[in-house]
């Protein structure tokens, strides 16, 4: 009895060397659970320099992970497995995790950055009075093309992607949204219709066009564009940005019969466990200076509007990324059409890319 007394507490002195070394590997690391931000975010979605900086001046360790879908994003929070303290959904989804109360309000009053911010971005119906995200990057789905590959060729509708003399040379988002959306906007409807004979309508005229389509894919369509590989792109604003900087033959144009005017935002996830370190980062970001650099790294636009001031005046001027109110109040921002009718644009979008095949 005394021999298994001995061994018993020879273990619990033992296990708590060991929990003290790896409190104290962890601590010099910057792991404690007080100055750990745990932040989920898009690839490539954010200038590493700055989540230096963020560390530098507060103390903070940031873990960074990524996703790249908003439906992978919510999942993972959903299933609780890590305590992700920032997290940088669409629109839409912001409004489906309000509704199914994955989200911590925000205290804006720690928030005094969010002055920063244009009007135009705030208050908006995916999140009425920004109680729960404030606006990170936003832009718009549109056409990209090589002006050197079509000499003869102008875009200023999304009927132009139908002329024969594209055949095999569109490159298409891997989106349902976007290319089911493309599909009703052609059509004079709303990329929000939910109107199922307005759907098939968009269906079958999407289905004309599978003889342009050379590929429907994800990141690989910058480089193809960027490599003169294809003609004609349908991609997002910051895509299309990034192929101009490496391929000056390239130009983009939004549809005359309007497009998606998008957002992400940035919010807390109710798996939050450092919600005072994710208020800082939050404010961090919203810093005019800081957003400015984030954006001239990243390439998408800034709701920031006191950001521009310390950007590229010519990125700035640029009514492509940077279209006028005339232009945005034309633009949609996507809907929260909730789970039957997306899946009805899933269907949809998986029949569109299985046609002819």
């Amino acid at each position: 009895m005394k021999q298994l007394v001995r061994f018993f507490i020879i273990g619990m002195l033992v296990s708590g060397v060991l929990l003290y070394l790896i409190s104290s590997l962890n601590q010099s690391q910057g792991y404690t659970g007080g100055n750990t931000l745990t932040i989920f975010n898009w690839g490539d979605y954010i200038d590493e320099e700055l989540i230096t900086q963020f560390e530098a001046e507060t103390g903070i360790k940031i873990v960074y992970e990524t996703f790249d879908s908003n439906e992978a994003m919510m999942t993972k929070i959903e299933q609780g497995g890590t305590s992700y303290d920032i997290a940088v959904p669409s629109e839409y989804m912001i409004d489906k995790m309000r509704q199914e109360d994955l989200l911590i309000p925000l205290d804006h009053d720690k928030l005094p950055n969010l002055k920063n911010i244009d009007e135009r971005f705030l208050d908006l119906p995916f999140d009425p009075d920004n109680i729960y995200s404030v606006p990170y990057f936003w832009g718009t789905v549109g056409i990209t093309y090589n002006a050197e590959l079509l000499p003869d060729k102008t875009f200023t509708s999304w009927n132009d992607l139908w002329d024969p003399d594209l055949k095999n040379e569109i490159i298409l988002i891997d989106g349902a949204r976007e290319i089911i959306g493309m599909g009703l906007n052609s059509l004079g409807y709303s990329l929000n219709d939910t109107n199922k004979a307005h759907l098939q309508e968009a269906f079958d005229k999407l289905g004309t066009l599978t003889p342009n389509i050379k590929a429907i894919v994800g990141d690989e369509n910058k480089l193809l564009m960027q490599n003169n590989e294809a003609a004609v792109a349908v991609l997002w604003s910051g895509d299309a940005a990034d192929i101009m900087w490496e391929n000056e033959a390239i130009d983009y144009v939004i549809p005359e019969e309007g497009s998606n005017l998008w957002f992400d935002n940035i919010v807390i996830p109710k798996t939050a466990k450092n919600i005072e370190a994710a208020h800082a980062f939050i404010n961090f970001m919203l810093d005019a200076k800081v957003a400015a650099q984030n954006t001239e790294y990243v390439a998408y636009s800034t709701p920031n509007q006191a950001a521009l001031q310390y950007m590229d005046p010519e990125m700035v001027a640029d009514e492509r990324f940077y279209p006028p109110p005339a232009l945005t109040e034309k633009l949609e921002v996507y809907q929260n059409l909730g789970k039957r009718n997306l899946a009805y644009y899933n269907d949809l979008f998986l029949a569109f890319k299985m046609y002819g095949k």
